[in-house]
């Protein structure tokens, strides 16, 4: 690691992330308190940055923000804590399985409403069934 600093407008726009967003992981723990200058201006370290990094990785995967503070907490010492981020990632896999699964079964209903639609000059199936009334089914 190089002794070099980086300001949270080099951060910002090397990570693309907000001052907003940096200064919010530092207020919940995310970041550990980003060193100062003499008059108060943030200074980002390597580790900041690496850090920042990882956590931008954690949010691509789906990671909620305190997921990824227990995966943070995890990486100090990985080793030890094998089985809790394979649990935690396990979870997390379920979830987005789940969540695929829901978005099939809607886009299956889209598609059906969708083709309902283009086939009757009565009524708007797509209407209907946002009003409460059944998706009818394909014989």
């Amino acid at each position: 690691m190089n002794g070099r600093w980086y300001r949270i407008s080099e951060v910002s726009e090397e990570l693309g992330l907000s001052a907003d967003t940096l200064r919010y992981y530092e207020k919940i723990g995310l970041l550990p308190q980003v060193a100062r200058t003499a008059s108060g201006i943030r200074r980002y370290s390597e580790k900041d940055l690496s850090r920042l990094r990882f956590i931008q990785r954690a949010q691509k995967m789906n990671f909620s923000l305190a997921e990824i503070g227990q995966l943070l907490e995890m990486r100090e010492d990985p080793r030890h804590v094998r089985d809790e981020v394979r649990q935690l990632t396990a979870r997390k896999l379920a979830d987005i399985q789940s969540h695929l699964e829901e978005l099939g079964r809607l886009r299956d209903e889209l598609t059906l409403l969708l083709n309902l639609c283009r086939g009757t000059a009565d009524g708007c199936p797509i209407i209907e069934s946002m009003d409460g009334g059944d998706v009818p089914v394909r014989q």
